[in-house]
C-alpha cells in the first residue's frame, strides 16, 4: 500500500494558500499486480505513479492520499477491498481494476457510498447502457467499441472466413459482440476460452482444420502472449491474418512475444505516436522514467489521475460537494493523451479509433511497437448510450 499524505505537505499547502476548507483528497486504487491481468496491472500502476509523481502527490493543488492495494483481479477480494476503502478509508474516488467482472462486482458498493468510480480500463456494456450511474465514469472506452473498430477493418479487407475468439467473461462477451456488429457478416466460428487460459493446443487444432483467412482475438496479457506464440509456432500465421484490439497487440504483449508480432493489425483509441502535446510529453516522461514505450493501459491510468486533478481544481478542493464534482468530471477539462476529449450522455468517451500495425521502429533502435495507419471510427458513440436515461 502506498500513502502520500505527509504533515510537511500539509504545511506547504497552507503556506501556498490552499482553500481553508480543502481537506485531503483520497483516491482508492485497486491494482492487478498478480492474477490473470498482472502484466496489464503493472502497466496501469506505472501510469498512475507517473501522474502522481508529476503532480507532486497532490490533486487540484491540495493534499492527496492514494491508497493502493493488489486485489489480483479477483471480484471477491475486490469487494472486500472496496468495503474497507469506503467504510474505513472514506475515499472520494476509486479506480484501478482491469477486468470488467471486477468493475461490475464493486460498482454497487461504490455507488451506494457516493464514491466516484473512474474506470481506467473496464467498460462493461451494462454500465454504459441501462445500468449507467452518475458515479461511474468509463474514462477509457466502452468494451464493444474497440472490437467494433476491428470488425469494421476486417470488413474493409473483405475477408471471407473469419474466426473469432475471446475468454468467457463480460469483456470477452462484449468483445465478440462488438466485432460481429462491426463486421456486419456471419463469422465462420466463435470460440470462448477460459479466463486466464495459457494452453491453446485444442483451439489451434480446430483452427488448423477450419483454415480461416482471418482470426480476431481478444486475449489480453498472458493469454495473448501464449496464444500468439503457439499460433505462430504452429505455422498458422502463414495462411491466417491475425487481427485484434489494441489490448492483444500492445507493448506488454509485443515485448514478450517478439518478432512473431510483426504485421499484426489492431485497433485502438491511442498510440504512442499520437501528435498532440499531452501525448508527446507523456511518452517522453514515461520512457525516461521506465525505459520503455508506454502501453494503452499506462496511458489510460495516467489520464485518470489527470482527470481527477482537473476536477478537484475545478471545485477548489471541496470534494464533499458531489454534485459539483460530478459536473467538473463531466467537463473533462484536462489535457488527455488522446487529444480532444469529451463524454457522452452515459459518461463514456466520444472518441476516435485508429488502425495500428506492429512494425520495427527505427526511432527507437528497431524496437517493436505500433504505427498508426488511419482512423477506423471517428467521434464514435458506443451502441449502449441510447439505453442510458441519465442526465
Amino acid at each position: 500500500m502506498f500513502r502520500s499524505n505527509l504533515a510537511a505537505a500539509a504545511l506547504v499547502a497552507g503556506l501556498a494558500g490552499a482553500p481553508a476548507y480543502a481537506q485531503t483528497v483520497k483516491v482508492g486504487i485497486a491494482q492487478d499486480l498478480t492474477g490473470p491481468f498482472a502484466a496489464l496491472g503493472a502497466e496501469a500502476r506505472d501510469g498512475f505513479n507517473l501522474a502522481i509523481k508529476q503532480l507532486g502527490n497532490r490533486l487540484g493543488g491540495v493534499n492527496a492520499e492514494f491508497v493502493m492495494q493488489d486485489m489480483a483481479g479477483n471480484p471477491d477480494t475486490a469487494r472486500q477491498l472496496v468495503e474497507r476503502l469506503t467504510k474505513r478509508e472514506r475515499v472520494d474516488f476509486f479506480t484501478g481494476p482491469i477486468g470488467s467482472n471486477v468493475a461490475l462486482a464493486v460498482g454497487p458498493a461504490l455507488f451506494a457510498e457516493r464514491v466516484f468510480y473512474l474506470s481506467n480500463n473496464a467498460g462493461p456494456s451494462q454500465l454504459a447502457g441501462s445500468q449507467c450511474n452518475p458515479f461511474f465514469f468509463g474514462t477509457a472506452y466502452q468494451n464493444d467499441s474497440y472490437h467494433e473498430a476491428a470488425g469494421r477493418f476486417a470488413a474493409s479487407r473483405d475477408f471471407k472466413r473469419v474466426a473469432i475468439m475471446a475468454p468467457n467473461y463480460p469483456a470477452g462477451q462484449d468483445a465478440l459482440n462488438g466485432f460481429k456488429r462491426g463486421f456486419g457478416k456471419p463469422v465462420a466460428s466463435e470460440t470462448f476460452t477460459k479466463l486466464g487460459q495459457l494452453d491453446y493446443a485444442a483451439e489451434i487444432a480446430q483452427l488448423r482444420a477450419a483454415r480461416p483467412d482471418a482470426l480476431f482475438i481478444f486475449l489480453p496479457g498472458g493469454m495473448g502472449i501464449n496464444f500468439i506464440k503457439q499460433f505462430v509456432g504452429a505455422g498458422l500465421s502463414k495462411d491466417t491474418q491475425i487481427i485484434g484490439p489494441g489490448f492483444s497487440a500492445d507493448q506488454d504483449v509485443i515485448r514478450a512475444v517478439g518478432d512473431s508480432m510483426l504485421g499484426m493489425f489492431n485497433t485502438a483509441h491511442w498510440n504512442h505516436d499520437f501528435d498532440n502535446a499531452a501525448s508527446r510529453a507523456f511518452v517522453e516522461a514515461f520512457r525516461k522514467e521506465y525505459k520503455r514505450t508506454p502501453s494503452i493501459y499506462a496511458a489510460q491510468a495516467y489520464d485518470v489521475i489527470m482527470m481527477i486533478d482537473a476536477a478537484v481544481r475545478e471545485v477548489k478542493g471541496k470534494v464533499s460537494d458531489r454534485d459539483a464534482v460530478r459536473a467538473a468530471l463531466k467537463k473533462a477539462s484536462f489535457k488527455s493523451v488522446r487529444g480532444d476529449f469529451r463524454f457522452g450522455n452515459n459518461q463514456f468517451p466520444v472518441q476516435d479509433f485508429v488502425l495500428r500495425v506492429v512494425r520495427k521502429d527505427e526511432r527507437f533502435n528497431g524496437e517493436l511497437n505500433n504505427r498508426t495507419l488511419n482512423k477506423v471510427m471517428e467521434k464514435h458513440v458506443d451502441t449502449y448510450a441510447a439505453q442510458c436515461t441519465m442526465k
